[in-house]
């Protein structure tokens, strides 16, 4: 480790209530907190909690103050109706103060629940934003979500108000939400008292008076709304995640730790200066929105792209070097998955040749491990580095990732790089002993967490405990493994119920893959452990190729298995694989590995409710069973 990184990085765990003492006092406090860490109840740690501010008027009054009001807050960009919007900071906020207005006009005060279920457009960020205002808690839903999903997020939640819209957008279809949010509120056993709905222009929905309220109506005869007080162990909203299994857990996250650790992210892990373009191509309906669309941007007061798109279709591969061209880009946040289509739709960068991306920088990568070949492609192409970080929903900002604004490191092809200063992270093994450099076990954060990380789930202190904080007492438990070396660098191989086990030998399908994805006809994969009566599981890959590829497939199969045998070794018995038109995904971009597991092991699945095309699984079943492995 090189000086600086380390000095900080030692001083945030060493020290960690003087550093963020010092972090804290970058943001707007109403009252500074003087309690900086209470641990009185593990692992139920409180940051700032004698802290007053204001999620909102962090975001947008602090800059106004500071004149900063004329500054560019959102760059508007949608592909798919051909508009785009440029609005300030103080445009912004007299949106938002109006709405939170009409918010409040409606009822709704300081710890109400509100829903949000919109496409991305500017009045979601309007919504989120007004909510944080009046000191209401918004729970975004990912637009388009299924009814029953939606249903159960409003029975959990206790939600007093929705806030949707007629449609969204995707390549070649319209989204009617109005009809998910009517059939939503008839499943949910909990009813809210009204629905603010905004109408787009081309399809508009029919509303139902009783309850309906078109959002521009909602405006009219409004005062605007002032910030109002908030505790910093408020919370600011609940983020349900979209696990592939079991019931959704209600993430929270408190208003003082939110602002003051992603505030310090857009400069030390981004090296984000206030005058930047920067760009997240996530949805809001997802942490990544959450954090790096909305909140980390507008706190730290630089210019953030609201993009509604496709990373392919809107209206071609080229769509994202068009973007970071036309509005001067510094840096990209996005997820593997996008970068992966994009290559497989234009290997040779063809669309990227077009443009000037003179301004861009970095890409930065996360939500799922990026293959090697991947970062190598688009680092050849751009001559930008990629760097691949790792964090996850319950942290809202990144665990591991090179910190371009405190120290850059060299890549490693297929790692995260290091510790971000504030997590104290180890590996363990199944005794819960530390494991030295190089040696695989589960990925832990010795507590207490940082300031912006969940400091519990919505009405679930208990299941908290259980699912996260019980395995390994006084850690908190990624579900994530793998190993740390000897440099430091963090290597995330797969999820713990990713590991397979091959007559005794705990194998990463994340190791497999990684060779898999360096053949030059695989667009993606991905590897899974299926059931054997010989070795207990066997890996089986599925190849989705990359487009014009015209090879025969038994080949490309015998050389990916010959690769796996060379750089793995036979101890990993990958004998199987087949070609897939496409994996089957979350909309969030991650691979539904273990319900392709049970289809393949002829075991009972639920359909995951995050699914982004289930059409997707029959294909899937037909591939098995056309190749032996599943019975007809």
């Amino acid at each position: 480790m090189n000086q600086k990184y380390k000095d900080i990085y030692e001083n945030s765990i060493k020290n960690r209530e003087d550093f963020w003492k010092k972090v804290s006092e970058d943001i707007f406090w109403y009252k500074k907190p003087t309690k900086i860490l209470n641990s009185s109840n593990p692992p139920f740690y409180k940051w700032f909690e004698d802290g007053v501010t204001n999620t909102c008027y962090n975001a947008l009054d602090h800059h106004i103050d500071k004149g900063r009001g004329e500054k560019l807050a959102i760059i508007y960009d949608s592909p798919i109706t051909g508009v785009q919007k440029k609005i300030s900071y103080k445009s912004l906020r007299d949106k938002v103060a109006l709405f939170a207005g009409a918010l409040k006009k409606q009822g709704i005060n300081k710890g109400d629940r509100v829903i949000i279920y919109m496409p991305m457009i500017p009045e979601a960020v309007i919504a989120m934003l007004a909510c944080g205002r009046i000191g209401a808690v918004h729970s975004v839903v990912f637009g388009g979500f299924a009814a029953n999903e939606l249903a159960s997020r409003i029975d959990d939640s206790k939600a007093k108000l929705i806030i949707s819209a007629s449609c969204g957008y995707e390549p070649g279809r319209t989204v009617h939400y109005k009809p998910l949010v009517n059939k939503a509120l008839e499943l949910a056993n909990h009813k809210p008292s009204k629905c603010i709905i905004y109408q787009r222009e081309k399809d508009k929905a029919e509303l139902n008076p009783k309850i309906d309220i078109d959002w521009d109506e909602s405006l009219k005869n409004v005062e605007p709304s002032e910030c109002e007080k908030m505790n910093a162990n408020d919370y600011a909203y609940i983020l349900y995640t979209s696990g592939t299994t079991g019931l959704p857990k209600g993430i929270v996250r408190d208003i003082g730790g939110h602002i003051v650790a992603l505030k310090w992210t857009m400069k030390n892990i981004y090296n984000i200066d206030q005058d930047d373009v920067w760009w997240s191509a996530s949805d809001i309906g997802w942490i990544v929105g959450h954090s790096y669309i909305v909140y980390a941007p507008l706190f730290y007061g630089c210019t953030t792209v609201l993009f509604e798109g496709k990373p392919v279709g809107t209206p071609d591969a080229g769509v994202f070097w068009r973007v970071i061209s036309e509005h001067k880009v510094k840096s990209l946040f996005t997820a593997p998955t996008a970068i992966r289509a994009i290559k497989k739709e234009d290997p040779n960068g063809d669309f990227f040749k077009k443009y000037d991306l003179s301004k861009f920088e970095k890409l930065f990568l996360a939500g799922e491990r990026a293959d090697p070949d991947t970062i190598k492609w688009f680092e050849k192409l751009s001559g930008s580095p990629v760097i691949d970080h790792w964090w996850q929903t319950e942290t809202s900002w990144a665990i591991t990732s090179d910190c371009t604004g405190i120290e850059s490191f060299p890549v490693k092809y297929g790692s995260a790089f290091k510790p971000v200063p504030g997590y104290d992270l180890k590996v363990l093994n199944s005794d819960g002993k530390e494991v030295g450099p190089g040696k695989m076990g589960d990925i832990v954060v010795k507590l207490p967490l940082p300031p912006g990380t969940f400091p519990t789930l919505w009405g679930a202190d208990k299941r908290y405990k259980e699912n996260y904080m019980s395995t390994y007492p006084g850690y908190y438990l990624t579900y994530d493994a793998g190993h740390i070396d000897e440099d430091g660098y963090v290597w995330i191989m797969s999820r713990t119920d990713d590991i397979i086990n091959v007559a005794g030998h705990r194998l990463s399908t994340g190791a497999i893959e990684e060779v898999l994805a360096e053949h030059k006809d695989v667009a993606e994969c991905a590897v899974l452990g299926i059931a054997d009566k010989l070795k207990g599981q066997l890996p089986i890959g599925l190849l989705a190729l990359k487009a014009g590829v015209t090879k025969d497939k038994k080949e490309i199969i015998t050389e990916c298995v010959k690769m796996v045998r060379d750089k793995v070794g036979p101890v990993a018995a990958f004998k199987i694989a087949i070609v897939v038109k496409r994996l089957p995904k979350t909309r969030s971009g991650k691979i539904l590995r273990g319900t392709v597991r049970k289809i393949a092991d002829n075991e009972p699945y639920k359909m995951p409710a995050t699914i982004d095309d289930p059409a997707i699984l029959d294909e899937i079943k037909s591939d098995l069973i056309e190749n032996k492995i599943l019975k007809a």
